[in-house]
C-alpha cells in the first residue's frame, strides 16, 4: 500500500493546457501588420517628396533605391518589435513552469506572431510588389529589345509612311534625312517609302545576326546617298554613325536589364536577411514583454495580496 502511494506521488504530471496562447499571437500579428501598412504609407508619402518633375530637383535613382530599402528594413524591424512585445505582454501567466521554459515559450510566441504578420502582409501586398517589380524589369527589357521588335513588325507587314515603326523608324529617319531643302519640303516623294522599308529590313537582319554584312552596309550608303543628296563618302560616314548609335542603344539596354537583375537579386537577399533579423527582434521583444508582465504582476501581488 505504501509503495502504491509513493508511486502516485512521484509520477510526473502533464498539464492539459496547451503551451501556445493563440489569442496574444493573433493580436500581436494584426498589430504588427497594421503598423507595417501605416509605416509603408508614410514611407510612400516621404518617397513622393523625393521625386520632382523638374530636372535636377529630384533625388538620384541610387539615393531613392537605397532610401527605399532602408525604410523597408526599418518598417520590418519596428513592426516585428511592436508585435512581439505586445504578444509577450498579453499572454497569460504560466504557473508551475521553469524560468527557462517561460523564456522559450515567450520567444516562440514572438516568432509565431512575426510569422503570422509576415504572411498577412505578404498576402495583401504581394501582388502589388510583384506588379511593381515586374513592370520595372519589363521596362528595362523593352529598352534592350525595342528597336528590333519595332523593326520586325514593320518588316512583317508595314507598307505605310511609318513603316519604320518604333525606335527603328527613328534610325531610318536618321539615315535618310535629306540635306537638300527641296527634298525636305517634299517628304512624300516617290521612292521614300520603299527606301525606308529596305533600310528597315537591313537593320532588322543586322539586329538578328549581330552585325551588318559588308554588302548591306554598302547598299545602305548608296541608298542614303540617293535619297539625301549626300556624297558617297558622307553617306557611308552617316551609315557608320547611325549603326554605332544603334549598337550603343543595344549596349545601354543590356546594361539596364543587367542592372535590374542585380538590383532584384540584391533586394531579395537584403529582404531575406531583414526578415530573419525581424524574426529575432520579434522573439526578443516577446521575451522582454513576457518578463515585464510577470514582474509587474508579481510586484502588484506583493503590494496588494488581499485583492486576490
Amino acid at each position: 500500500m505504501e509503495t502504491s502511494v509513493l508511486a502516485d506521488v512521484s509520477a510526473p504530471t502533464e498539464s492539459s493546457a496547451s503551451g501556445v496562447n493563440w489569442s496574444p499571437i493573433i493580436a500581436g500579428a494584426f498589430a504588427a501588420s497594421t503598423l507595417t501598412l501605416i509605416l509603408m504609407l508614410v514611407g510612400s508619402g516621404l518617397g513622393l517628396t523625393m521625386v520632382s518633375p523638374w530636372s535636377g530637383q529630384s533625388a538620384s535613382i541610387t539615393t531613392f533605391a537605397v532610401s527605399t530599402a532602408v525604410w523597408l528594413i526599418v518598417v520590418q524591424w519596428l513592426s516585428a518589435a511592436f508585435g512581439g512585445y505586445l504578444t509577450g505582454r498579453l499572454r497569460t501567466k504560466w504557473v508551475g513552469v521553469h524560468t527557462d521554459e517561460t523564456f522559450f515559450r515567450d520567444t516562440a510566441h514572438g516568432f509565431l506572431s512575426w510569422a503570422l504578420a509576415t504572411l498577412v502582409v505578404a498576402f495583401f501586398l504581394g501582388s502589388t510588389i510583384s506588379a511593381v517589380v515586374g513592370s520595372g524589369v519589363q521596362a528595362a527589357s523593352t529598352v534592350a529589345s525595342g528597336a528590333a521588335m519595332g523593326a520586325s513588325s514593320s518588316a512583317g507587314g508595314g507598307t505605310g509612311n511609318d513603316s519604320g515603326g518604333g525606335m527603328t523608324s527613328y534610325f531610318v529617319d536618321a539615315l535618310l534625312r535629306p540635306t537638300d531643302p527641296a527634298r525636305i519640303a517634299a517628304p512624300g516623294a516617290e521612292g521614300d517609302t520603299t527606301a525606308a522599308a529596305q533600310a528597315s529590313r537591313i537593320l532588322v537582319e543586322s539586329a538578328a545576326s549581330g552585325q551588318v554584312a559588308p554588302d548591306d552596309r554598302t547598299y545602305l550608303a548608296q541608298l542614303v546617298a540617293a535619297r539625301t543628296g549626300l556624297s558617297q563618302a558622307d553617306a557611308s560616314a552617316r551609315v557608320d554613325a547611325v549603326l554605332a548609335r544603334i549598337e550603343q542603344a543595344k549596349v545601354d539596354g543590356q546594361k539596364a536589364v543587367d542592372d535590374a537583375r542585380k538590383a532584384g537579386a540584391t533586394f531579395a537577399l537584403v529582404g531575406a536577411l531583414s526578415l530573419i533579423i525581424g524574426a529575432f527582434i520579434a522573439s526578443a521583444a516577446a521575451a522582454l514583454g513576457g518578463r515585464q508582465r510577470d514582474e509587474e504582476e508579481a510586484l502588484f501581488l506583493s503590494v496588494s495580496p488581499d485583492r486576490f
